[in-house]
């Protein structure tokens, strides 16, 4: 069984994605830290590398699409390659950082690599507002995030919203995290559960 668990920066992906793992007995996967060879080039002019950078960031996480697929364990993905993609690509282009052409050769690719691979049993989408992810990215404190705009995060979410609800294809569990605090509060952790628990295995329904 493949979960992936879906969200902006400072949305929780992380944080449940552990402690899912850690109440179901699945196999966490955490995106790796890749060294992109175009992110020191895509920085210094993002219109020129940006097509670089998102296609090698499209095959890395395809070929993670590959070992999942082989694997006869239960895994929770901390992000997924529909993301990289509907999100984090679409925002590129979005952003004029990418032109119509590339874009739609981009995303040829990422059509033909699905034809050898599926979407997971389930996508959690943790849904949150902009003040919500502030707060959060605040109280972690890296210093690399504290600089993200609030219109950057806003765009984001849009961008969200949009893979998940006109794009992604499979079946998705939406948990609007902004009153919840499932890491501190059990019955706030339970709750989640309770809804997965009925997607996956037919229970509480």
């Amino acid at each position: 069984m493949h979960i992936a668990v879906a969200g902006n920066i400072g949305s929780g992906k992380t944080t449940l994605t552990t402690m899912l793992a850690k109440h179901y007995g699945w196999k966490p996967q955490f995106e790796s830290v890749i060294n992109n060879p175009y992110l020191e080039d895509y920085y210094k002019d993002i219109q020129r590398w940006s097509l670089n950078l998102e296609i090698y960031f499209l095959k890395e996480r395809f070929k993670d699409m590959l070992e999942l697929k082989k694997s006869d364990e239960d895994i929770i993905q901390d992000r997924s390659i529909f993301e990289g993609v509907y999100v984090f690509a679409y925002n590129n282009k979005e952003q004029g950082n990418m032109s119509e052409i590339d874009f739609k050769i981009y995303m040829d690719l990422f059509h033909l690599m699905m034809s050898f691979t599926k979407e997971p049993d389930l996508m959690i989408y943790l849904r949150a507002s902009v003040p919500h992810l502030v707060s959060h990215i605040q109280m972690r404190g890296r210093d690399y995030e504290q600089s993200i705009s609030l219109d950057y995060l806003q765009g984001l979410n849009e961008r969200y919203d949009d893979f998940i609800y006109h794009h992604y294809k499979g079946r998705v569990l939406t948990i609007e995290v902004d009153n919840l605090d499932f890491l501190h509060r059990p019955a706030d952790f339970e709750s989640i559960t309770n809804r997965i628990d009925s997607l996956l295995f037919g229970l509480f329904q």
